[in-house]
């Protein structure tokens, strides 16, 4: 199994709070097959499993995600041992899974999680402390999991991480071949309100990327210049689903649709865009040698390419068990389930051999998921 005929190999994480442990399944997966990420592209919990990605050493990485999401998946006061032996996945039925899901849910919610977040007394003054929770902690986290000098190296990987200016309401991308990032970079991307307080980079406060557009995947096929890539995009919501019969069910199916960013109809939008600009590029080798110069020419060919593009793409499934709460989940058990999840769909998405093949000359942009078969 080769990738290299590829100039990129893109990793795209989507945000979804407890549930981004299914990502850092699907990079064991890859990291298994030999498949490793020159670009990786996120928001929200995507960018803080990004950081740990980009910040460590292949043969590390998949050690360091297991440490950072062991740490964060523990309240910082009551134990959890008892509480897991409880949470057993294979010993409870669904009914009971719910029930506890809640009361881990609960707990959260009230007690914070360790190295992540704490509840303030009372909300605070100011941008960056009006929220429910004090994210201080995350930042040595980030610093105890992740070399921020490796992730500023952009020859060992180029680092892309959304989040959206308060003042202005403008989406942003902190780029590490744009500028030096720091551990607020990837807090902002994921501080979403009114949990989380807006953080400060450069004198401008930022909130969670996922308010605006839950996905970096147009930020990656807008890339310029246009280039071969493989993308893996790793999505936390589905777009499709069933109908909510509670109230429950209605908050669930809500986030689904809110946070989906409709990455199908994106991959579709960009796919169509794609051709068209194979298309030109065709029609530019019609062009007589006399007319090269003239000022239409030249604009069609900024405009023209072929460069070929492969999307796998793997989203999370809800559990039956799973309601609403599901994004702030983070006890020890759900957090490996989800882990799991995602270590079986890209075992399962990498059988597909031919699905890493690159596009044909004549088919310049493909689209692979083996969870296919909805609207999403």
């Amino acid at each position: 199994m080769t990738v290299s005929a590829y100039d990129l190999r893109v990793l795209v994480l989507q945000g979804g709070g407890a549930l981004g442990s299914y990502q850092a399944g699907v990079y064991e997966g890859l990291a298994e097959a030999g498949i490793h990420p020159n670009w990786v592209a996120g928001i929200s919990i995507g960018s803080l499993n990004a950081a740990i990605i980009a910040g460590n050493p292949p043969e590390k990485r998949v050690e360091q995600l297991h440490a950072f999401w062991e740490q964060i998946c523990q309240p910082p006061w009551l134990p959890t041992l008892s509480m897991e032996q409880w949470h057993d996945p294979t010993r409870w039925p669904s009914m009971v899974r719910s029930w506890m899901n809640g009361f881990e849910a609960s707990r959260t919610m009230f007690e914070g999680q360790k190295g992540f977040f704490i509840p303030r007394a009372l909300p605070g003054a100011g941008p960056g402390e009006a929220s429910f929770y004090d994210t201080t902690p995350l930042r040595a986290t980030l610093e105890r999991f992740a070399d921020f000098d490796r992730i500023n190296d952009k020859r060992q990987m180029r680092v892309s991480i959304g989040a959206v200016n308060v003042r202005t309401g403008n989406f942003v991308y902190f780029d590490n071949t744009r500028e030096k990032l720091r551990p607020e970079h990837f807090m902002a991307s994921g501080a979403l309100p009114p949990g989380f307080p807006a953080v400060e980079v450069d004198g401008e406060f930022y909130w969670d990327g996922g308010l605006v557009s839950n996905t970096p995947l147009f930020e990656v096929l807008s890339e310029q210049p246009r280039r071969d890539a493989l993308i893996f995009q790793v999505d936390l919501w589905s777009a499709s689903g069933s109908l909510p019969d509670d109230l429950w069910q209605v908050v669930n199916r809500q986030k689904d649709i809110q946070y989906s960013s409709r990455t199908r109809l994106v991959t579709t939008a960009m796919q169509e865009q794609q051709e068209m600009r194979l298309i030109l590029k065709q029609l530019l080798e019609l062009v007589p040698p006399e007319k090269r110069k003239d000022t239409w020419v030249r604009q069609a060919e900024k405009l023209a390419c072929n460069a070929r593009h492969n999307v796998i793409h793997l989203i999370y499934r809800d559990k039956p068990y799973e309601s609403g709460n599901k994004d702030y989940l983070f006890g020890l058990a759900t957090m490996r389930e989800h882990w799991s999840s995602g270590l079986g769909d890209i075992r399962h998405t990498l059988e597909h051999t031919d699905w890493l093949a690159l596009p044909t000359e004549d088919d310049v942009f493909v689209t692979h998921d083996v969870h296919r078969g909805g609207d999403d």
